[in-house]
């Protein structure tokens, strides 16, 4: 029998043999609160005042809401004018303030709590080239601005793109994790934001450095986006990616399973608006999660996941009830006894 962490490599392996399906993120550690993400992003928490991060974005976290979210308004927004995107916004210095020993100290003392013989140590880098766009200046301009100001909004991608590297290096230089969560949605449920060649103009080009670095240094890259990717899964491949995390039932995913052919794991497929509702009964949660499993998992490189961008469902029966059927289909398909 492989261990947790045995089999989730076995799985998002070409040639692997996995002895059964994963259980979401079963077999990794998530480690938020490294010194990037703390220095950009603040200290949030539920009911926070409102507050700015130190691109100027605002973001809020109501009491009763599942995260913060950038609040993004006429009044508000960052960049007013993106051919002139300097004057309003300040790349932050990942470098300059997120590079001493002393800073990354206590997370290391973290990191070096989780046995990576058992589990593979995952690091988080959320709010990805497109996502910061939307945040400096919502998405009715960041749309109008791909269509009208081409040579501005390719120079404020680049160097969104290049703060990215940046703080992935750092974070792959100073932890050496197993596995980087790097978030960015490009669609939603039914298509891109934007047109495919539009994403490879603007989008594509601002993940290579960061993606080439982390596959050379041997990091296994899992990209969440929830989002309809269907016309640009062979770039993602490009891109080194390994596991397309949050990946939608809207997307056919049995037809891309058979195109990529092991080339890139899909981790995702239980729908939310099913799962995770507060009236979610425990026979549409267990259907749900049999669907997908009876449907995607005997294609391989598959992992049956919730697809939100991190462990855990806002209803935690929903998230027991997901893991309980899974076992459930194990036992019966692999005589896997958890």
């Amino acid at each position: 029998m492989l261990s947790k962490r045995e089999n989730f490599l076995e799985t998002i392996k070409k040639d692997g043999k996995p002895d059964r399906l994963i259980k979401q993120f079963e077999g990794t550690t998530f480690l938020p609160g490294d010194p990037v993400n703390t220095f950009v992003r603040g200290n949030r928490y539920p009911g926070m005042p409102e507050m700015k991060d130190l691109w100027g974005t605002t973001i809020v976290w109501p009491e009763g809401s599942i995260g913060a979210m950038p609040h993004v308004t006429e009044a508000n927004k960052v960049v007013r004018d993106i051919t002139c995107w300097r004057d309003f916004t300040k790349v932050p210095d990942l470098i300059a303030n997120c590079s001493a020993e002393e800073a990354w100290a206590p997370y290391l003392e973290r990191a070096a709590k989780v046995d990576r013989s058992e589990s593979l140590l995952m690091m988080f880098a959320p709010t990805g080239v497109f996502e910061r766009t939307h945040f400096l200046m919502g998405f009715e301009d960041t749309f109008l601005n791909i269509m009208l100001e081409e040579e501005a909004f390719a120079d404020l991608e680049a160097a969104i793109g290049e703060y990215r590297y940046n703080g992935m290096k750092l974070m792959t230089d100073a932890v050496h994790p197993d596995i980087m969560l790097s978030h960015d949605d490009w669609g939603s449920k039914t298509n891109l934001f934007m047109r495919p060649d539009q994403w490879r103009e603007f989008i594509k080009p601002n993940y290579e450095k960061a993606y080439n670095y982390m596959h050379d240094a041997g990091v296994i890259i899992m990209h969440h986006s929830d989002s309809f990717c269907e016309p640009i899964v062979e770039d993602m491949i490009d891109l080194h990616i390994d596991i397309w995390q949050g990946v939608l039932p809207q997307n056919d995913i049995p037809r891309i399973s058979k195109e990529i052919d092991g080339r890139m794991c899909l981790m995702g497929g239980i729908d939310a608006a099913i799962v995770d509702r507060a009236d979610s009964t425990e026979e549409e949660i267990r259907a749900e999660v049999r669907r997908v499993c009876d449907e995607y998992g005997t294609l391989g490189h598959f992992i049956p996941c919730i697809t939100y961008g991190g462990p855990g469902t806002v209803y935690p029966n929903a998230d027991k009830f997901i893991d309980d059927e899974i076992d459930r289909y194990n036992e019966e398909h692999f005589g896997f006894h958890s």
